[in-house]
């Protein structure tokens, strides 16, 4: 009988346990798993670790066979760390439920629904196709405002079109107004941005 070198490591959910058998045959190989017992055998290599310090799920447990180790791995019945893999411990079903043990808080944070994320860019998408030249004469730049433009003109009776024209054409485009009882009065003056500065090409 010969004795095999194996180590572990550990999550909260499973137990991972290495046995390093080199050019072990997958078919010759036979794990058994129990409720506190992992037993191993490879003809006449044998590895018995019982009693294991926490209650395994044997239908959940599972393992692969390698060319340099087979690799086991036992599934908790009961969540925590075990610091080893068989002793004497209490038995963690008796202190701990079975399955992902939750703190209220968490189960409070995870009972809250979750944002659809997809659902909101489609609605801020929306929202923003929505906001037209009515609601915002800025949206889409130049060629919507000229649009806005074009959209007063067409509204506009002879009177406001013609006031339109005339302040337009002699204020050089810094002027627009559809009160022809103003602008008829007389040209009508330049007026640069604030911060700008007229210049008359020739």
């Amino acid at each position: 009988m010969t004795s095999l070198r194996h180590e572990f490591y550990e999550t909260d959910e499973k137990l991972t346990i290495s046995i390093f058998d080199r050019g072990a045959d997958p078919a010759q190989v036979s794990i058994t798993f129990e409720p506190r017992k992992v037993s191993y055998a490879n003809g006449e290599k044998t590895l018995s670790l019982e009693p294991l310090k926490g209650q395994i799920d044997p239908e959940r447990c599972d393992f692969t066979v390698g060319k340099v180790k087979v690799e086991l791995r036992l599934v908790k019945m009961a969540q925590g760390r075990w610091g080893g893999i068989t002793g004497d411990a209490p038995n963690l079903l008796q202190t701990a439920p079975i399955g992902p043990t939750t703190s209220p808080a968490v189960a409070e944070a995870r009972a809250k629904p979750k944002k659809n994320w997809e659902e909101l860019t489609t609605k801020i998408l929306t929202s923003e196709k929505e906001a037209g030249i009515d609601e915002d004469p800025n949206v889409g730049g130049d060629s919507t405002v000229n649009s806005f433009f074009q959209k007063i003109f067409g509204d506009a009776d002879d009177d406001a079109k013609r006031a339109m024209m005339k302040s337009f054409q002699e204020s050089g485009g810094t002027t627009l107004s559809t009160n022809w009882e103003e602008v008829s009065k007389g040209t009508v003056e330049v007026k640069p941005p604030t911060g700008s500065e007229w210049k008359k090409w020739n």
